[in-house]
Parts: structure tokens; C-alpha cells; sequence
């Protein structure tokens, strides 16, 4: 119950409460525009509260007329500069002025030639908000501008930021790097991803967070596999920049100002945590990229790699393998060909011939392994990622073949492995019994395993499911 109430206070709402001043600001500029513009506004204000000076010659002025005629005028130009502060002031709480370091932007919202033609309907092909305007954006999302200013805007060294920071151990030992958006932040990356990105294409291939699709779905595409490639891309994350990421709306029929702001909020600078005379630093350390923890990240690779998608499909067709992507891992395998049994001959003769053929076998599969590693680095590079050369798996025939956790040896559908279920049953049964869980060990993990399972086997698994929450009601009744 807990958990959940968590997890919906995650994406409440922003409520857009502008500040008092703020407030003043914006029925200024309501004012402004009503005038005709900042100069037309400080030209009435002038006049209505009589500061306006009109212009005459000062040679034929006395001294007393010459000096209390400066003094009007210097009246009028104390009183035009504060008007003009206000106007400006106005401006800003209506405007976005300026993003930061390194972000080109202007309130001009004309036409460009980077422009896709006949955007309005493409936008509305793809069933996408349009957005024209950064009030528009603003207003969608439940922000004041000055609000959405202050998400979007780039810090190279900030004291304050739209995410929490911090690090899950990866299984190789090392620290993975999470930043988590504040709820306000989060609020309006569910917005883009359910509004704008849940809209977009992505390849058949692509399996990892697209709707309908699963580790399960992903696995399957392997199952009877007789040689298994498994790949990673290296800091996948990382290499979508956000200027890569503003391509993605640009291209889905967004403008320049738009395009910026949903590019921004999606994106932020790898940042070291500095302490320093008991303050905190968040100091950038490159460009802005996809955080690894936004709801908005995931699908945004899917978008980015489309291209990538189709030339790795291309490339397994040609080489008559299958091909499937979940995040940064991806999979080529070559189906098995089952082989008649020979009728009437010798043990020695079958031994003979069984070890030939895999001989050969050995011999076309590493011809075909070193083709496609080959073109894969050349395709990841031209696409703008690379290699993890440190997770390069060949798994050949007669080995467990494990595709994003699950086992597909044979034609089979996807499974866990036994090992796991055998590990599961143990702890249950053991939990049952009255005995107590290992030290690494948790309801909580032991209902990921359960829903795990329930992925590919859906009785087995919710069965345990059932069984552990049995366990939890137990252990949380008073003796």
C-alpha cells in the first residue's frame, strides 16, 4: 500500500502557483499587450502620470525657465527607466529570454529553414499536441513559464537540480549512475512520453519499454537458437545528446522554440557531486544527454536507434539471422537445423561424421561471427554509439542460450532458468515452514522472482505470488 501511494505521489500534478510577484508581472505584460508593446507602454505610462516632457528649444528660455525645464526632463528619464525595468520585467515572467550555457534560443517564432514541410499535419497524423508557442507548452503541462524556464534551463555548476542522484550496483560490481526527476519534472516527462513519444514509430525489432512487448517477446525471437551473439552498446544513455534528441520533435513536425524545451526536458548534464564548505555542487561535466532514470529516456532510444534498428535487420537478413534489440543489449542468433538420424551404421562412422560436420559448423559460424561484428562496429559508429567489447557473448549449440533472463534452448516459449524457480520453491517452502531467508534475501525479491516467472509461465508464477503474499499478511498480523 505504501508503495503505491509512492509511486502516485511520483506524478502529481504541478499546481502552477506563481509567486506575488510573478502574478504582478504577468498582468503587466497583459497590460503591455494591450498597449501595443513595451515602448507603446512606456509612452502612455509617461504621458498618463504626466511625466512626458514636450520638446522645445532652449535658447529663448530664461535661466529659471532652462533649469526647471532639465529638471522636467530629468524627471521624465528617471521615470522612463523604471517603466522600462517593469516592461522588462514583464517580459521575462512571459517569455523564456535565455536557456543557459551552449543553448541557442530566441522568442522569435517564425518559420526556419530547418522547418518540416507541412509540420501542422504531420503533428496531426501522428495524434501530437500543437504546441507553437512556449505558453502553449507551459500551459499543457500546468507550469508558469518562469516555472518551465527553471527545468529547462542549463547550469554548468548548480547548487540545486530537477533530480535526485544516486547508484545501484551493476553485476560486474561497479556503480550505476541514476538520477531521478523531481515530481514536478517527472509530471511533465509522463506528459511528453504518453502525449508526444507513445506516438512516434519505433522497429519491430526494438522490445525493451514498447508497449505490448517484453523480455519475453524479446527471448522468443531466439528461441532454437543453434548460435547465440549477444551484444552491448556502450554508454547508450550518454550518446543520445539532447541536440540528437531535439532532432527526434524537430523531425516529428515541432519548430525551433518547441523542439528546444522538450529537448531540455528530457535531457541533463553528467554531473560529479562536489562538497565543498558544507554546500553541495552538482558540476557538469559534458554535454546534456538522456539520464538514466527518466520515464522519457527509454522510449527516446527506441525513436533515436529506428535507423540503427533497420540496418542491423538488414544486415541479419543478409546474413540469415534473426535480430532483436531490448535497450543496449542486442541479440543475433542462427536458427539450429535439425539433422535426420542416420538408419543403419556404425557407432565410429556416426562419431566420425558428427565430429566432421561440427568442424565445419565451428568453421562457417566464426566466418559469420567476424563478419558480423565487423559491420556492426562500422553501423554503431556511423550511427553515433559503440561497442561494449567487454560484453561480447558467443554462445554456441549445447551451452544454455540466456536472452534478457530467459532460457530459449529449444522450440519451446522463453523460461526462467531452473536454477532460479529451484531457488524460489526452496525459500518459500522454507519461509512456510518456519525457517527464516538468507541474509541477501527479502520478500520483496522473492516476489520479483515470482513475477518474473509469471512473464513467461503466468500459473507457476502467480501461484508463488499468491503463496508470498500469504507470507507478507502473516508476518505483518501482531502475534
Amino acid at each position: 500500500m505504501t508503495m503505491q501511494t509512492e509511486q502516485q505521489n511520483d506524478y502529481i500534478t504541478p499546481v502552477p502557483n506563481a509567486t506575488p510577484f510573478e502574478r504582478e508581472w504577468q498582468q503587466l505584460w497583459q497590460d503591455i499587450e494591450s498597449a501595443g508593446g513595451r515602448y507603446q507602454y512606456v509612452q502612455q505610462q509617461l504621458v498618463k502620470n504626466g511625466f512626458m516632457v514636450d520638446r522645445q528649444p532652449v535658447d529663448n528660455m530664461s535661466p529659471k525657465e532652462r533649469d526647471r525645464y532639465k529638471k522636467a526632463l530629468k524627471k521624465e528619464a528617471a521615470e522612463e527607466k523604471i517603466l522600462k525595468k517593469s516592461a522588462w520585467q514583464a517580459y521575462k515572467a512571459h517569455h523564456i529570454v535565455h536557456l543557459g550555457h551552449q543553448v541557442y534560443w530566441s522568442d522569435d517564432t517564425s518559420a526556419d529553414k530547418w522547418d518540416i514541410k507541412n509540420a501542422s499535419n504531420r503533428l496531426i497524423e501522428n495524434k501530437l499536441p500543437l504546441l507553437n508557442k512556449h505558453t502553449e507548452l507551459a500551459d499543457a503541462v500546468n507550469l508558469t513559464v518562469p516555472q518551465l524556464k527553471g527545468l529547462c534551463y542549463q547550469r554548468d555548476v548548480a547548487t540545486n537540480l530537477a533530480y535526485s542522484h544516486f547508484t545501484i550496483a551493476k553485476r560486474n560490481g561497479t556503480a550505476r549512475q541514476i538520477w531521478s526527476p523531481i515530481p514536478r519534472l517527472k509530471f511533465v516527462q509522463r506528459w511528453i512520453l504518453n502525449q508526444v513519444l507513445n506516438n512516434l514509430t519505433t522497429h519491430d525489432a526494438a522490445h525493451g519499454f514498447v508497449r505490448g512487448k517484453s523480455i519475453v517477446t524479446n527471448a522468443a525471437v531466439h528461441s532454437n537458437s543453434e548460435l547465440l551473439i549477444k551484444l552491448d552498446i556502450k554508454d547508450f544513455f550518454p550518446s543520445v545528446s539532447w541536440r540528437r534528441v531535439k532532432g527526434v520533435f524537430r523531425h516529428a513536425g515541432y519548430q525551433e522554440q518547441i523542439s528546444t524545451l522538450l529537448a531540455l526536458l528530457c535531457t541533463e548534464a553528467p554531473r560529479q557531486v562536489i562538497k565543498q564548505d558544507g554546500v553541495t555542487y552538482y558540476v557538469a561535466l559534458g554535454d546534456r544527454a538522456l539520464p538514466q532514470g527518466a520515464p522519457t529516456s527509454p522510449a527516446l532510444t527506441n525513436i533515436v536507434c529506428l535507423n540503427l534498428d533497420r540496418r542491423l535487420s538488414g544486415l541479419a537478413e543478409k546474413l540469415g539471422l534473426r535480430y532483436s534489440r531490448y535497450a543496449d543489449d542486442l541479440t543475433f542468433s542462427f536458427t539450429a537445423i535439425e539433422s535426420a538420424k542416420p538408419k543403419s551404421k556404425a557407432k565410429t562412422t556416426i562419431k566420425a561424421t558428427t565430429s566432421t560436420a561440427k568442424k565445419q559448423a565451428d568453421t562457417q559460424h566464426n566466418k559469420l561471427i567476424g563478419q558480423l561484428l565487423g559491420s556492426v562496429h562500422k553501423i554503431l559508429r556511423e550511427e553515433g554509439f559503440a561497442l561494449n567489447n567487454d560484453k561480447t557473448r558467443v554462445i554456441r549449440k549445447g551451452n544454455q542460450h540466456n536472452v534478457t533472463g530467459m532460457v530459449v534452448n529449444g522450440s519451446g516459449v522463453p523460461r526462467v532458468s531452473r536454477q532460479i524457480k529451484r531457488m524460489l520453491r526452496a525459500a518459500v517452502h522454507n519461509l512456510e515452514s518456519g525457517g527464516t531467508l538468507r541474509a541477501d534475501e527479502t520478500l520483496n525479491t522473492l516476489s520479483g522472482y515470482a513475477a518474473w516467472i509469471a512473464s513467461a509461465e503466468p500459473e507457476l508464477g502467480h501461484s508463488y505470488l499468491a503463496r508470498i503474499e500469504r507470507l507478507q499478511v502473516q508476518q505483518e498480523t501482531p502475534a
